[in-house]
């Protein structure tokens, strides 16, 4: 079987900086391939990503100039990737609800994996176009679609690309967007009650300046409260493996949370709020810990400790590249076996019905 991998046009692939479904897309192309399955991505024209990457945009465009032009942009994209894909693919596995629209005008199975939290709106539109497979990312975004049949499939990370660092620095991290719902105000709050400095990571993006200039900068010291700016791959092992531990204090639902694994990755424990998916991610005293409220979470990242070993071995036995790879590599063999049998039913039953004919 081949499978196409539909990502953005926005975002290379894998992400040199922010992109968490990208990131996704290139574990699960590059894991394909060791497991010995080709698969194609349709990205843009500066992804790495080591398997056959094909575009019709050559170059990233990140943050977007206007939302109109990226939803233009985007379904330009999609469509042109879906009519490519049908010709010498097998499955085609996307992963934007736009794209669950052209799964109408061609014949080749889809599977759309759903990144976003529960909107009502999106899930009445998932309902009307039952063809489609859906995966969800985490149980907690399954619980949410009682009318959808969803195969739920954690994330999994390539491990190699993260070093375990035993020796940690005296800082907490937070990487992520710098947004309300990713509580980036809350994290600076945890670090002053806790006394610990904290170092700030991640992408401001242009519609969130306003919260960034007056909840968070006024607090930057370069001592205390530091903001480090984007981070690639190497930057990010490095933040993450000097982290005492990364802050999630997330004033949403998360769908999952890729960063809590790749902080994991590097030996780091996770102290986080309960929304969504972190539950399921982060254990207990053995990768972390969740809290109820700032002062809480204060008071844990000053009292609790972790064995780094113990973290990274937990997330990954947990969220392996190899363990998500197979579970959707079953779920493409179980398509495209139905599909296979109902096109030889179909033959069958067109056959008998003939010769029925023929022989009246």
């Amino acid at each position: 079987m081949r499978i196409a991998l539909i990502a953005s046009p926005f975002i290379a692939v894998p992400p040199r900086r922010y992109g968490g479904t990208e990131l996704f897309i290139a574990n699960l192309a590059e894991g394909l391939k060791r497991a010995g399955i080709p698969s194609v991505v349709y990205s843009n024209g500066e992804s790495t990503v080591d398997v056959e990457n094909r575009w019709c945009y050559p170059e990233a465009e990140w943050p977007l100039a206007t939302e109109g032009s990226g939803m233009f942009k985007e379904l330009d994209h999609v469509a042109w990737a879906i009519e490519d894909a049908a010709r010498d693919c097998d499955l085609i596995h996307i992963n934007s609800a736009p794209a669950v629209t052209y799964s109408r005008f061609v014949s080749r199975p889809f599977v759309c994996t759903l990144h976003h939290p529960y909107e009502p709106a999106l899930a009445h539109f998932y309902g009307r176009n039952p063809d489609v497979f859906y995966t969800s990312i985490s149980r907690h975004q399954t619980s949410l679609h009682p009318t959808l049949k969803l195969s739920t499939i954690h994330h999994g990370l390539d491990f190699r690309h993260y070093r375990l660092q035993t020796d940690k620095e005296g800082y907490l991290c937070f990487l992520g967007r710098i947004a309300p719902i990713k509580g980036t105000h809350l994290a600076v709050q945890v670090a002053k009650r806790a006394g610990i400095p904290l170092k700030i990571a991640g992408e401001i993006q242009p519609m969130y300046r306003s919260y960034y200039d007056t909840m968070i900068k006024p607090h930057v010291d370069d001592k205390l409260i530091e903001y480090v700016g984007e981070v690639g791959l190497e930057a990010k092992n490095q933040l993450l493996g000097g982290a005492m531990g990364l802050l999630f204090p997330i004033q949403w639902d998360e769908p999952f949370g890729l960063v809590l694994i790749e902080a994991m990755a590097c030996g780091t424990p996770v102290f986080a709020f309960s929304g969504g998916a972190v539950p399921e991610i982060v254990s207990e005293s053995v990768s972390g810990n969740i809290s109820n409220s700032v002062a809480e979470m204060a008071r844990n990242v000053q009292t609790m400790s972790f064995a780094p070993p113990m973290v990274r071995n937990w997330a990954e036995t947990m969220f392996s590249v190899e363990t998500m790879v197979d579970r959707y590599a079953e779920l493409y063999r179980a398509i495209l076996e139905r599909k296979a049998s109902r096109s030889h039913r179909t033959i069958r039953t067109t056959t008998t019905t003939t010769d029925t004919e023929t022989a009246a």
